[in-house]
């Protein structure tokens, strides 16, 4: 992967992205938690995109529910889940921030396992990935996930989270915020709702 300014981020001494991966939630209108979604097939899902995508460390904050975690990827409790989404986002930010040499992180959701590798490495093509940067993916123009905060953006994340709003609210309101389209590589739909028997 090539920095901002052209170096080679994929030796030893690159800088470090993580993916934070937001998993924490009880997913009371889909009937379960989504780490635990079609035998763990979404986790597995996210965790691969994430990783094959450009994160050399991959977070997956854990509440309502456990699971043993795919390969490379690490659990972050979140005691506080049930205060909503700002408690897992803030776990994983958290943890990531603690990390040696990080330029910036990748949040995504479980609940879309649609998300590719290409479209983890769009954005941080488009991203740097650089610690100033921010990056979101949106969907035939609509936002989404996942998205990319850099290094120098997390505290002020961390001060802006309350209740049920993750980082949504901290993007919309800058005007340096790059958005990816991401259409072509993938759908962007969050599965709230479990899919209707047939």
């Amino acid at each position: 992967m090539k920095g901002a300014s052209g170096e080679d981020l994929s030796g030893d001494d690159a800088a470090t992205v993580v993916g934070v991966l937001l998993a924490a939630g009880a997913g009371t209108r889909f009937g379960m938690p989504k780490i635990l979604a079609e035998q763990g097939e979404w986790l597995r899902l996210c965790v691969s995109a994430l990783m094959a995508g450009g994160c050399r460390r991959v977070f997956v904050t854990v509440g309502a529910a456990t699971t043993a975690m795919p390969q490379g990827a690490e659990a972050v409790q979140v005691p506080t889940w049930r205060e909503g989404l700002s408690e897992s986002v803030r776990a994983g930010l958290v943890r990531a921030r603690g990390c040696e040499g990080v330029v910036g992180v990748v949040l995504h959701v479980v609940d879309i396992p649609d998300v590719s590798a290409p479209q983890v490495q769009r954005l941080l093509a488009a991203a740097g990935p650089a610690p100033q940067a921010l990056a979101r993916a949106t969907h035939f123009g609509q936002i989404g996930h996942p998205a990319y905060i850099g290094a120098d953006h997390l505290g002020a994340v961390l001060d802006s989270l309350a209740g049920d709003r993750g980082a949504g609210p901290y993007l919309a309101g800058r005007d340096d915020v790059i958005d990816v389209e991401c259409a072509d590589l993938g759908t962007g739909i969050d599965h709230d709702f479990p899919a209707p028997r047939l």
